[in-house]
């Protein structure tokens, strides 16, 4: 599908290094492993039926859960023992135990889904549903049935919940309207229309857990947008730059340069995947300032971290790899083989032994 193949990784460094990037998290990795709750790396493949699960710590596919075609969006129950992946081809969202990785259930979905994230308490699976007239999808992930069809303005490609819990928010790519769920009713508290379509979003918090901005990127925008979700409003767009050396890629881009945002758990950087550049972009924050940037390969997108926020996977569609960067040192340390265009990924903390 892409014909570049990069056989060098290099890391273009800027004025700030990377060596503060994990500070302050160490301590839940070391909580996690105290209490034995082995951590995996989920790798959706977009073009086949299949799904790889990587150990971070060793690198390597410890198991593949297969028979689900077309598998879109992935999210991890929080007390590990499932995961949910939504089957475009079914119209379903696919339900995974993790002690067998087979697929133990099958829940109908109003239309064809598109991405999907679990409630905080893990009650509730929103999923993303791209088909038209589009809505968020409420799973009761208790009773393992489809509870409830939150109409929004436009199909969805991408559903979240906030990092406190409060509300799910919902980006359309047709119309270009984010849409804010609150999760206690289930009912729509707001939205906001920006100029273009919306792709990935993620959320950075103020000190007491609230939301502070939801980051958005656009189609046909190479960069991101930022949404104050105290105002509702769109407050600010930059720009990635161009990585000296490298190629600008313009193919197979299906409308988006830039497609691939992840906050680490410290709250101080946020990633941004490049399919022009093939890179991972680092902007410090509040203030949005680039301090690194990572080669990965052709046409990076999703990015997933480890849960003490030293590692992160990004699913590198191009090159048919799940690529590991340490963001301590801003160096790709493992590229590991998985299936057909992988795209979506996501991490889980595994039940405790």
């Amino acid at each position: 599908m892409h014909a570049r193949r990069l056989s060098v990784v290099s890391a273009v460094r800027f004025a700030l290094g990377a060596s503060a990037v994990v500070a302050g998290v160490v301590v839940l990795s070391s909580v996690l492993v105290a209490q034995g709750r082995a951590v995996r790396i989920i790798q959706t493949n977009a073009a086949g039926d299949n799904s790889h699960v990587i150990d971070p710590v060793t690198n390597k596919v410890v198991a593949t859960i297969e028979g689900i075609e077309v598998p879109h969006g992935i999210s991890a129950a929080p007390d590990g023992t499932r995961v949910y992946i939504t089957n475009e081809s079914m119209h379903t969202l696919d339900v995974v135990d993790t002690k067998t990785w087979k697929v133990i259930r099958q829940i109908h979905l109003s239309g064809r889904p598109n991405n999907l994230m679990v409630s905080k308490d893990g009650k509730k699976v929103y999923v993303g549903i791209a088909q038209a007239p589009g809505a968020v999808d409420v799973i009761d992930a208790v009773a393992m049935t489809n509870a409830k069809s939150v109409k929004v303005e436009g199909s969805v490609h991408n559903a979240y919940v906030t990092p406190d819990g409060k509300y799910a928010v919902s980006g359309s790519v047709q119309t270009g309207v984010i849409s804010v769920i609150d999760t206690k009713t289930d009912t729509l508290a707001w939205s906001v229309k920006l100029s273009a379509g919306i792709r990935p979003m993620t959320f950075d918090t103020h000190k007491d857990g609230s939301t502070r901005y939801i980051y958005a990127q656009l189609t046909n925008y190479h960069g991101v947008a930022v949404v104050d979700f105290a105002t509702q409003k769109e407050v600010k767009r930059f720009e990635m730059p161009p990585v000296p050396g490298e190629h600008k890629e313009l193919e197979g881009l299906q409308g988006a340069p830039a497609h691939g945002l992840a906050v680490t758990p410290d709250q101080k950087y946020l990633l941004a995947t490049s399919k022009w550049y093939g890179a991972m972009y680092v902007f410090s924050l509040p203030d949005h300032k680039l301090v690194n940037t990572v080669v990965l390969g052709s046409h990076p997108e999703w990015i997933a971290l480890t849960p003490d926020g030293a590692k992160a996977y990004v699913g590198v569609a191009g090159e048919d790899q799940t690529v590991a960067v340490d963001l301590k040192t801003m160096q790709v340390i493992a590229r590991v083989p998985v299936g057909a265009v992988p795209k979506r990924v996501g991490t889980l903390v595994m039940a405790s032994r």
